[in-house]
């Protein structure tokens, strides 16, 4: 039995069942059946096809099908030979690999590196050395090194009994370049635990280290790990410049300063190496900051990160004065996503369900507890298993009403961060409530989505500039479809896409459609949203006819309001979704208001200004049996019990016409 080397948990070799997704893996079998499903490998590029990537896995062949791509094949910047990490997903039992996606594509972004070999897993440290155990005059004649005097002792091993016995490999080690063993790690950083404080040094960043080979200097920042080995603890530690690897030694496979653990504040005093052209401290002393000092240092650490993070320039998509107002709002937006890049904080896109996005979509723009909750377990588990920061939440077209508090708070109790970038102003809790919003109400959350983009990454400002105008069904605003035009996208291509995307959007909601949505989108492929677009006005022209058909037309104190049966005259579980159709009725027909009503609930469509919170309490007082509520979803919509719905419904009837015909007035 040993020890895992994250948690320390007993476990038949070096890793737990837990922690298997944490470390990469090279493969020392000769045949796939000997590949462990669900594993992330070290592997190398094979070659390329039409379906896909090759990668060699040690002496076997995988497939990294194109659809687990998280970018387009072609736009894949892999080279025959490039070192790469991929998942092992399934072995068939013809021998055929199927491979996944690793969003971690460094040796850092793993917990470790292991073996995978027939007869066992074992650390890939220990492994080099066995095939650097030489004797010392080879070693030393070879690599150029100075052999030790007989009669010298080794003055940075408190635990001379520890030493293993191809040190003198690991002293040549430094000379060749090779990898530093475990109990190499420990020589050199034996005095750990026992050496003073050094006095009087001055902080040295870590971007500077690597002009200090040799050198006693002194870190301070912030443990992103504290990683166990078989010899030294390695602690990851991060400044307001960079990240570098830090040993300190104990005792072989003892965990030195059992009381610092990650996210915690620290003073590090060490001399810096490198190895492999890498740069490692070996850790002499070690602190852990409290009080005045750690503030400082986390001060110091946020105020740069803010710095890098915050675009150095937010030039807007389009000369749009609803956008100009809110500049500072797109640029705070936009720092807050790149400080969560910078971070590695996963970014977590949540919106409203007839936008396509990866697998996040919301009912009726509401994030309500059960959203809430859904993230909530998803990130804690993640955070659990893999150590992963929690993510920051971007709602896009969601998350502005106050029905979406809940949800939110729920995310505030753990500190996960929020933004809310809307084409409506978002209600007043969800202002006071969120780390950064971005609202432009005479613009559509797919223009603000843009802007934010663009002064996230200008390198992708060009393939953004017609999205804006995609988005709107009414008038596009001059300014983007003026753009859209410079990217030879007219006002047809521009009703072909949109229209496109919202079938699209609607079938399989939940499934990635990526590849899809980029052949429509940005590829511009020949006759593609045509065809899509061709479909979505079919199906809609069907139910658009049968429902003016069967419309109950009123007339209230000369306001029109058209009323539709949803449940009668709808095909409910079919394209176009309800609220679709009330919004294309609503374009066609002439009336003040259009109503559309179910067994439960209603949703209400008009050009003028809607007071919904007034006229909810006037259907309280007109139907005090019926349950009324407002759920607080994007467009006017309100809920009651089916057993009042005719009491309801003319109760709304005569509130809504009132209120169109105040509002024209």
């Amino acid at each position: 039995m040993g020890n895992c080397i994250i948690c320390g948990t007993s476990t038949d070799g070096p890793i737990c069942d837990i922690h298997q997704e944490d470390v990469a893996f090279e493969f020392d079998g000769d045949h796939p059946s000997q590949l462990t499903p669900g594993r992330y490998y070290l592997g190398q590029v094979d070659g390329y096809a039409d379906f896909g990537v090759f990668v060699d896995i040690g002496n076997v062949t995988g497939l990294l099908h194109r659809s687990k791509l998280d970018q387009r094949l072609e736009s894949l910047n892999w080279e025959v030979g490039d070192s790469v990490f991929v998942q092992v997903n399934n072995v068939r039992d013809n021998g055929d690999i199927d491979l996944g996606w690793s969003i971690r594509q460094s040796e850092r972004g793993f917990r470790g590196l292991l073996v995978d070999a027939p007869d066992g897993d074992y650390l890939a440290d220990e492994q080099e050395d066995n095939d650097d155990d030489e004797p010392e005059a080879a070693v030393d004649e070879q690599s150029g090194g100075t052999p030790a005097e007989p009669d010298d002792e080794p003055a940075a091993d408190p635990e001379p009994e520890y030493k293993p016995e191809s040190e003198q490999s690991g002293e040549a080690d430094d000379q060749s370049g090779g990898t530093p063993s475990d109990e190499e790690l420990a020589e050199e950083a034996g005095t750990a635990s026992e050496t003073d404080e050094t006095a009087d040094i001055d902080r040295i960043p870590v971007e500077e280290l690597r002009e200090m080979v040799g050198d006693a200097v002194r870190l301070e920042g912030e443990v992103v790990s504290a990683r166990q080995t078989s010899g030294p603890t390695v602690f990851e530690l991060r400044d307001e410049t960079g990240v570098v690897d830090c040993a300190a030694f104990v005792e072989a496979g003892v965990r030195a300063y059992p009381d610092v653990e990650a996210d915690d504040m620290v003073r590090l005093d060490g001399e810096v190496r490198l190895r492999r052209d890498e740069i490692q401290v070996e850790t002499e002393s070690l602190v852990k900051l409290e009080g005045d000092a750690e503030a400082a240092v986390r001060s110091r650490m946020d105020a740069a990160l803010e710095e890098r993070a915050r675009p150095a320039e937010t030039k807007l998509l389009g000369d749009d004065e609803e956008l100009s107002a809110v500049a500072e709002g797109v640029t705070d937006a936009a720092t807050v996503i790149r400080r969560a890049v910078l971070e590695s904080r996963p970014v977590v896109v949540r919106h409203d369900a007839t936008t396509y996005f990866d697998r996040r979509p919301l009912e009726e723009g509401v994030y309500d507890m059960n959203d809430a909750t859904k993230d909530v377990t998803r990130m804690l588990g993640d955070r659990e298993r893999h150590d992963e920061k929690l993510p920051l939440f971007v709602f896009t077209a969601a998350g502005s009403t106050t029905a979406s508090m809940d949800g939110l708070e729920l995310l505030d109790v753990y500190g996960a961060p929020r933004v809310v970038l809307d084409g409506r102003p978002a209600d007043e809790p969800v202002a006071g409530e969120i780390d950064s919003l971005v609202t432009a109400e005479e613009r559509t959350a797919a223009t603000v989505a843009a802007t934010v983009a663009a002064a996230v990454n200008g390198d992708v400002r060009d393939e953004l500039v017609h999205l804006p105008a995609v988005s709107y069904w009414d008038e596009v605003p001059e300014p983007y479809a003026d753009l859209a035009v410079e990217a030879d996208i007219d006002a047809d291509t521009a009703r072909d896409l949109r229209e496109a995307i919202a079938l699209e959007a609607f079938y399989q909601s939940y499934e990635d459609k990526r590849e899809l949505i980029v052949d429509l989108l940005f590829e511009k492929q020949t006759g593609l949203a045509e065809q899509v677009a061709d479909q979505f006005r079919t199906k809609l022209e069907a139910e658009v006819d049968t429902a003016t058909a069967n419309l109950d037309e009123r007339t209230v104190n000369d306001a029109a309001v058209a009323v539709l049966d949803t449940d009668a005259y709808t095909h409910q579980y079919d394209f176009p979704p309800t609220r679709l159709l009330l919004d294309e009725l609503h374009r066609r027909l002439d009336a003040d208001v259009v109503i559309g009503v179910g067994t439960d609930g209603l949703q209400v469509r008009t050009d003028g200004e809607l007071d919904l919170e007034a006229m909810v309490a006037a259907l309280q007082l007109e139907a005090p049996d019926a349950g009324v509520s407002d759920p607080g979803a994007r467009q006017p919509k309100v809920e009651f019990l089916a057993g009042e719905r005719e009491a309801v419904l003319d109760a709304v009837v005569d509130a809504a016409a009132e209120r169109a015909l105040a509002a024209s007035a």
